[in-house]
């Protein structure tokens, strides 16, 4: 990889893995439009640690206040922080059964342009739908048991590659009646268990291969991740109250008209 291309996706990965834009439907606009060749293993490990250490920095005192309030609700004493630990765990389930029983039929064939391009128009549609009819009324210490599961379910279908795992989880907090801040901060949260079991999983790939490692890649990879992501966090949730999901929700239709018109030139 050249160094214009490290810079690229690295900064590809760390904005748009927390906006609802669809991650794929970026990474692969370079080799749709470029030609450039897939970054590979070890430089997606990167910048998934990069994107990670973002959102665990970022809601460092959130993770802290949930971590204890849930080890406390092992002794029966359960608060508001305790509740939403839970909720992230129960989110997160459905992803990790979808995970490993479709993770091959996606690879296999649900990683092309077009899939990438309709899935970013559709679920776009889906995300301006929900905002747009959202009641916008519960705070996130205000999530039942019911609307975890439902978002975790609709976080499913980020296996598709052009969902947008962010996007989904956002369009589903709203549909559950939460304000957008609260909706977005979930889907936050919720990103850790996801992007850490992503990180595990294909570090064991990268473990199994004999591929030489391009460490000064990786590092940059992590860094340049790191840093978009963090303001990337921090910009989104101080805007989305404002400006609501329709800039996100349109550009998402530029988006994929861009790559349907590669896809049949």
């Amino acid at each position: 990889m050249t160094l214009i291309e490290i810079i690229v996706l690295a900064l590809i990965q760390g904005v748009t893995e927390f906006l609802p834009i669809s991650s794929s439907g970026h990474l692969i606009l370079p080799s749709v439009l470029l030609g450039w060749q897939n970054q590979g293993l070890a430089f997606d490990v990167a910048i998934h640690i990069g994107s990670l250490l973002a959102v665990i920095i970022y809601f460092r005192d959130d993770i802290r206040r949930m971590l204890l309030a849930w080890f406390g609700s092992l002794n029966g004493k359960v608060t508001d922080d305790s509740k939403l630990a839970w909720w992230v765990i129960v989110a997160t389930i459905p992803a990790v059964i979808a995970g490993f029983l479709l993770k091959d039929f996606v690879e296999n064939y649900a990683r092309s342009a077009l899939v990438v391009a309709s899935t970013t128009i559709i679920f776009g549609l889906l995300l301006g739908y929900a905002d747009y009819r959202a009641t916008q009324h519960k705070n996130i210490y205000q999530l039942t048991w019911k609307s975890a599961i439902f978002v975790g379910l609709m976080q499913a279908l980020a296996l598709i590659p052009g969902t947008s795992r962010s996007g989904i989880t956002m369009t589903a907090g709203l549909m559950a009646g939460m304000d957008r801040e609260s909706a977005a901060r979930f889907s936050f949260l919720l990103s850790i268990p996801t992007i850490l079991g992503a990180g595990l999983l294909i570090s064991l790939e990268l473990a199994q291969t004999s591929s030489p490692i391009d460490w000064q890649a990786m590092l940059y990879g992590v860094l340049l991740s790191f840093v978009s992501a963090y303001l990337c966090i921090a910009l989104f949730l101080s805007w989305i109250s404002r400006i609501g999901m329709l800039p996100f929700v349109i550009y998402r239709l530029i988006l994929g008209a861009v790559l349907l018109i590669f896809v049949f030139m």
